[in-house]
């Protein structure tokens, strides 16, 4: 499924324009952005748990040459599914 799609679903099942579905979509998605720059988490109770998680620096290597290259340590963006998410895709 698309961004497209999913606004046109969104459209169809609120009873609003995909103009309107677009910019709600977007504003969720601007939104869960901005919480995680800033390090906070999202839960959505039952769906579940947008967080950021840190990955500590550590030695690869670079698989063409072999040589040990150093992976910087980073903040990651994490989503942890949710009870209700979990049984509804197990069936």
């Amino acid at each position: 499924m698309t961004k497209a799609d999913l606004v046109k679903k969104l459209a169809d099942e609120a009873e609003i324009s995909k103009a309107k579905a677009e910019q709600v979509l977007n504003a969720f998605v601007s939104h869960v952005t901005a919480l995680l720059k800033k390090g906070d988490k999202l839960t959505l109770t039952g769906f579940g748990t947008f967080n950021v998680a840190k990955r500590a620096a550590r030695e690869g290597i670079n698989p063409q040459t072999k040589a040990k290259i150093k992976i910087p340590a980073r903040r990651v963006p994490k989503f942890k599914a949710g009870s209700e998410l979990k049984k509804a895709v197990a069936k």
